[in-house]
């Protein structure tokens, strides 16, 4: 009698679980089944960062950035049109010189372009010609030989400007010359222009004025940096 009592309870616990895993079974197979399918991803669609766009991708000739007008004017008997002192890298870098000797009245003047391309590293053009260009005025300040240094903000020049003047004495032979000297350091762009104006009256002749020689510089600037185009 126990024995069957037992035989009887297991098939009823075996017919009551049967609905159960057959409702799993289906519950499984159709809700299981779609989450383990795997999602397609999205295409990525980051891009390389490039370096920032500059603004001038050439350089003009530094010896046709003057006027002639203002090559006569600041350097009375200039010698033909300026020596190209040459760059491998034309569109990165040049210079050029003009000298002149009238009587004993020497001048001499120079105008440097230097342009930056950006650089994810080292920053946009802007930025790098921004400090490069206080680095060249840093650098007349830092010369032991330079006296009476005085620089100033220089207004309507590129973007931004600096005008330093500055002294100096030189040997010629056994005589001391002074000269009188400017420095205008602007920046337009991701371009430096930089300009160097030195006067000096030689064999005792007078030493040139010091306005005079800021005037001719920051007039020379002026028309740089117009030529940057």
């Amino acid at each position: 009698m126990h024995r069957n009592a037992t035989r009887t309870a297991v098939r009823t616990l075996a017919c009551a679980a049967v609905p159960m895993l057959l409702a799993a079974g289906c519950s499984s197979g159709s809700d299981g089944g779609d989450k383990a399918r795997p999602t397609p991803s999205a295409p990525s669609s980051s891009v390389p960062p490039s370096p920032a766009p500059v603004k001038f991708t050439t350089l003009p000739d530094p010896c046709k950035t003057l006027p002639e007008k203002t090559v006569e004017d600041v350097v009375p008997e200039a010698e033909g049109g300026g020596k190209n002192l040459g760059s491998k890298d034309a569109d990165g870098y040049g210079t050029c010189l003009w000298s002149g000797l009238d009587g004993y009245q020497y001048r001499a003047l120079t105008v440097s372009l230097k342009r930056f391309d950006s650089d994810l590293t080292l920053g946009s053009g802007a930025e790098r010609a921004a400090e490069y260009a206080g680095q060249q005025v840093a650098a007349v300040g830092e010369d032991k030989e330079n006296q009476k240094v005085e620089e100033a903000p220089l207004d309507g020049v590129g973007d931004q400007a600096t005008t330093i003047s500055f002294e100096t004495e030189r040997k010629s032979g056994k005589k001391t010359e002074e000269y009188r000297e400017q420095r205008v350091v602007a920046v337009t762009g991701n371009v430096v222009v930089v300009v160097d104006y030195e006067g000096a009256g030689l064999e005792e002749d007078r030493t040139p004025k010091a306005d005079d020689i800021r005037k001719g510089a920051e007039r020379a600037a002026k028309d740089a940096v117009k030529a940057v185009k």
